[in-house]
């Protein structure tokens, strides 16, 4: 039977280590974390299933502090289990520290995923049920059948990637998902009723979901409420814990203030003394609290032991499992695959190619898992949809997701598809669309994901669709990202080397650029360095005689058959011409590399590019031209574009002339 005395004693102790970090880094946010702590800590006390020596344990329960405001509950329940120290807590929201002041999971032993940004904490949640349900269907309940628990705050249900990936929760039919909803009923700036009006259990109840509401600061209304949600196979589970923020504070329970800044040390000491804990004491953690917190400890620890036991036990027993087994702990760079033949006389939009070699990967990489955000033709995804088939509530061997018209949720679902782990993810969408799903493509560099963020249409040759479906701004955009490998192929031979490349990543996420047009494919007898040569992110395509240039274009993606074009029209000229498919790899290359591509003497640069000019600088130097496009599209056939905005072997030839 619960101890009810001895677990209120654990929550204000709780509360207290909240209190102390937060006033001693004289930053963050008590308020959220002291007014979520009673349903984490029966959650983590009573119903968490994990590992207690083995953090990273495969099929260990999952749980997602989407509110990573409230950072320091998180590190609070993870010293109550082992993973920190209290010297950790001292050192909060400090440089080097295991204590960020938001959550970070390759930072801190526990931390699930790196949370901050309001509601993707949530999405990336939803992606880990996804992969739980997906693996649990190929590799059996006896390796992979666990939950996954989310933490929300009221910022996050007011964030709209939250809308978005709920509804396709629910629509896939999530069972194992379990949400808390801290409803205090405050948000940084004041009360919530300011800026929101939202019924969520009728939202959540209209998205399919199983829907609860206890006293946030009830254990027993908390535990029945877990209970009844893990019984709840169909739906995934909302639970609205009506709260007080700050509770348990001297005089100020209910005050907007403490969301966002640590309370004063008078407050302290007389919330401690209402708690009943010695107000002079400092990250007061006595043993009994321990004791108790962690009394499940050896169970939880047998549990794990057998599972993995079991697991080899299975992998010597079942061939096919162990065979499955290997393809989804096979390291990335270990990847190896075989691609059809190519005919280099067919012109091909380089979103074909990548369709190609999207359908050539489902035999060869049979984790790879991901979909369209409702672009599945246009993205050429639509063949793996229907060869593999669509994820659902009653199809979960599906390996295709239909995203909709949610190019943020998915970006953040998939971020959480590679943090579970044992899955590839890809999702695709119109380059321009990009700015939509930004902030989950900065979260996968942050996180170190290795996800493929795919994006089709990728310059003004989209053509009649005009400026709002015309890239111009996003390309650069994207290679400003930290982290991020921004891959744009010439050809077919660049995409599927593009493609390999992304797929052997183990800590960056990759975005992939591709055509809607068709383009000619750099004949491998012709150009035989083309292949290996996007490893190194830039590389001499074609060279001048001798291989002595004076002068030097650099292009990347379908402008790189506009240079060669180009530079054919100028033998007079001794000209090199330099794709370039990924400029973070060319910048990671040694200086002997670079200098051998882009030598310091060659002072005659050109850079081609059908976006934002500026940026190229960096490569062409003051001295250079750069062909770029720096203004919004029209709505025009592709050719009448090219013509219009000089994206023609005879203006470029023109441009070259004049300058040099």
């Amino acid at each position: 039977m619960p101890n009810t005395e001895l677990d209120q004693h654990c929550v204000n102790i709780i509360k207290a280590l909240v209190m102390d970090a937060t006033r001693k880094a004289d930053s963050g946010h008590p308020g959220g974390a002291m007014s979520s702590a009673d349903m984490a800590y029966v959650l983590f006390h009573e119903f968490l299933r994990h590992d207690p020596q083995d953090p990273a344990w495969f099929n260990r329960d999952r749980f997602v502090l989407s509110a990573g405001h409230e950072s320091m509950l998180l590190y609070g329940l993870l010293t109550f289990i082992g993973h920190l120290e209290i010297d950790d807590l001292r050192t909060f929201r400090q440089h080097g520290s295991r204590t960020p002041g938001h959550p970070e999971q390759h930072l801190t032993p526990g931390v699930e995923a790196t949370t901050g940004p309001l509601g993707q904490g949530l999405a990336m949640g939803i992606g880990m049920a996804v992969a739980e349900r997906m693996l649990a269907a190929r590799l059996g309940s006896d390796v992979v059948d666990h939950h996954t628990y989310v933490l929300v705050s009221d910022g996050d249900m007011q964030a709209p990637v939250t809308i978005g990936a709920a509804s396709l929760a629910g629509h896939w039919g999530l069972g194992k998902l379990i949400v808390f909803y801290d409803s205090n009923q405050i948000q940084l700036s004041g009360p919530t009723h300011r800026a929101d009006c939202t019924d969520y259990r009728k939202l959540f109840e209209s998205f399919c979901w199983h829907v609860l509401e206890v006293d946030g600061h009830d254990h027993d209304q908390i535990r029945k409420a877990i209970l009844q949600a893990q019984a709840e196979n169909n739906r995934p589970t909302l639970i609205i814990g009506h709260t007080v923020i700050a509770k348990g504070t001297a005089t100020m329970e209910g005050d907007y203030n403490t969301h966002g800044a640590p309370l004063s040390p008078e407050e302290i000491k007389a919330s401690k003394r209402k708690m009943g804990l010695p107000e002079d004491a400092a990250f007061h953690l006595p043993q009994d609290a321990l004791d108790h917190f962690r009394a499940r400890f050896l169970a939880l620890t047998e549990k794990a032991k057998a599972w993995k036991a079991g697991l080899q036990n299975k992998l010597t027993a079942e061939a096919s499992f162990a065979a499955q087994w290997e393809q989804i702990s096979m390291p990335p760079a270990q990847r190896t695959f075989s691609w059809p033949e190519l005919d280099a006389s067919v012109k091909t939009a380089t979103r074909k190619a990548f369709g190609q070699c999207l359908n050539t990967l489902i035999e060869q990489l049979p984790n790879l898992v991901g979909g369209s955000a409702d672009l599945d033709p246009s993205n050429q995804t639509a063949k793996f949809r229907d060869i593999t088939g669509v994820f659902g509530k009653n199809t979960p061997l599906g390996r295709n997701l239909s995203f909709g018209v949610r190019e943020f949720p998915m970006g953040a679902i998939l971020n959480g598809i590679a943090l579970h782990g044992g899955l590839v993810g890809f999702g695709a969408t119109f380059l321009v669309f990009s700015d939509y799903q930004r902030n989950a493509v900065r979260m996968s560099a942050v996180q170190h994901l290795p996800v493929l963020h795919v994006y089709t249409h990728d310059s003004f040759y989209v053509g009649e669709d005009g400026p709002t479906h015309q890239p111009v701004e996003h390309i650069w955009s994207l290679r400003l990202i930290p982290n991020l490998l921004v891959l744009r192929p010439a050809d077919v031979v660049e995409s599927r080397a593009a493609m390999e490349i992304a797929l052997a990543q183990e800590k960056r996420p990759s975005a992939l650029l591709f055509t809607r047009q068709s383009l000619p494919v750099l004949d491998p007898q012709k150009y035989p360095q083309a292949a290996k040569g996007v490893s190194k992110g830039a590389y001499i395509l074609r060279d001048a005689p001798g291989g002595q240039p004076e002068i030097i274009i650099m292009a990347t993606g379908s402008e790189v058959h506009l240079a060669l074009e180009a530079a054919l029209l100028m033998p007079e000229k001794k000209i090199r011409v330099v794709s370039a498919p990924c400029l973070e790899l060319f910048d990671e290359q040694t200086q002997e590399y670079k200098e051998s591509v882009l030598p310091s003497d060659v002072q005659k640069r050109v850079a081609v590019e059908a976006g934002c000019s500026a940026p190229w600088s960096k490569y062409v130097g003051r001295c250079g031209i750069v062909l770029g496009l720096d203004h919004f599209g029209d709505s025009a056939p592709a050719t009448v574009l090219a013509e219009k905005y000089g994206f023609t072997a005879a203006n470029l030839v023109a441009l070259v002339r004049a300058k040099f």
